[in-house]
């Protein structure tokens, strides 16, 4: 049924002027447009939507992720614009914060300013 839909993404924010700076400025993708109050941004061809809400609570999950080309490089700009990446105790994280899977992925978390735990993940090259 929703095989040829095309996907969006949808995170909410308590704090949209928070959420634009961080988006547009920080994290730097490209906001199309704004509709009903939410933030319309293209991520690689995907929908993402900061929309407002009335009050959030950081997530204790994953709630997006992006697949990028050079972690290392990704984590090293994310630390430079003052993000700070998380660190769980269950994972052996190297001195940038990656964790590096046995199958080659290499994954690091962060957050947004509402608390929503993100992530950069670099797959191996087939």
């Amino acid at each position: 049924m929703f095989a040829s839909a095309q996907l969006q993404a949808i995170i909410c924010t308590s704090r949209v002027g928070q959420a634009e700076r961080f988006y547009s400025d920080v994290l730097m993708l490209p906001l199309k447009a704004r509709s009903l109050g939410a933030l319309v941004y293209d991520v690689g061809g995907t929908v993402l939507r900061v929309s407002p809400v009335p009050s959030s609570r950081p997530s204790e999950h994953t709630v997006l992720g992006f697949a990028v080309a050079n972690i290392d490089r990704i984590v090293t700009e994310l630390q430079e614009r003052g993000v700070p990446l998380e660190r769980f105790p269950a994972f052996p994280h190297d001195q940038l914060g990656v964790v590096r899977a046995p199958d080659g992925s290499k994954v690091a978390w962060f957050r947004d300013p509402d608390g929503n735990l993100l992530s950069a993940v670099q797959y191996p090259e087939s």
